[in-house]
């Protein structure tokens, strides 16, 4: 269950991005509404933590986390104005608009925890992004990420029928326009200077998923998971 915490007098900053929501258009509110309980678990208990959220959404993820004492002060950042006003009643600050776009006014190295679910498949260059949001980082920051694995089974399987067809949401979300690999993802956060702790399946595998993977040798692993988890670090 969501746990949500309200902040009426959260502060809000909007930027160029109209264009870009449009995309969006067709998503159903619960694209913009879940919180990543997986993300959660993984932050320490720290009321004195500054959160950003690239994608926040509506805001439930990062609202859990001031709830539950995972930080103190939350910023979102979020494309979409729609989930973005609701965001504005759960979080201090929300800035509006495309981050390949803004100019973020925000302290430099006065951040300590950074989520990212389900966002880096959409941007047409996400590196420079990355590098961006890593000044605004502390060193020893926590960074918690997450996307599709391309290299899915499913994936294969289209594209040995001779098909790259979209999709309404999954890995082929007609809205991305990058994919990864677990071993990609690890590169892309690794050549922005990020210590890489783990890439990692999101959840576990199924029973039919765990048996073909132990009897490949768990050599392909990345064939059973649809969506990759990382944790990475700022030195």
């Amino acid at each position: 269950m969501t746990v949500l915490h309200t902040n009426p007098a959260a502060s809000v900053s909007r930027h160029a991005g109209t264009e870009g929501q449009l995309a969006y258009g067709t998503k159903q509110k619960a694209y913009f509404t879940g919180a990543r309980r997986t993300f959660l678990n993984l932050l320490p208990a720290n009321p004195q933590a500054r959160l950003l959220e690239l994608g926040c959404g509506s805001g439930n993820t990062s609202a859990a986390a001031l709830a539950e004492g995972k930080c103190g002060w939350a910023c979102g950042i979020e494309l979409c104005e729609g989930p973005a006003a609701e965001a504005r009643n759960k979080l201090n600050k929300v800035i509006v608009g495309d981050i390949e776009r803004l100019s973020l006014e925000l302290p430099p190295a006065s951040f300590d925890v950074l989520l990212m679910s389900e966002v880096l498949e959409h941007l047409r260059d996400p590196a420079p992004v990355l590098l961006k949001l890593r000044s605004l980082l502390k060193p020893g920051a926590i960074v918690l990420a997450g996307s599709p694995n391309v290299c899915h089974h499913s994936v294969i399987r289209m594209l040995l029928r001779g098909r790259w067809d979209y999709a309404p949401e999954g890995i082929m979300d007609e809205t991305h326009v990058r994919w990864f690999s677990p071993a990609t993802y690890r590169e892309l956060f690794e050549k922005a200077g990020f210590v890489v702790d783990h890439v990692r399946p999101a959840s576990p595998l199924h029973t039919k998923a765990r048996l073909a993977n132990a009897l490949l040798l768990r050599r392909f692993q990345y064939l059973f998971h649809s969506q990759i988890e990382l944790r990475a670090h700022c030195p």
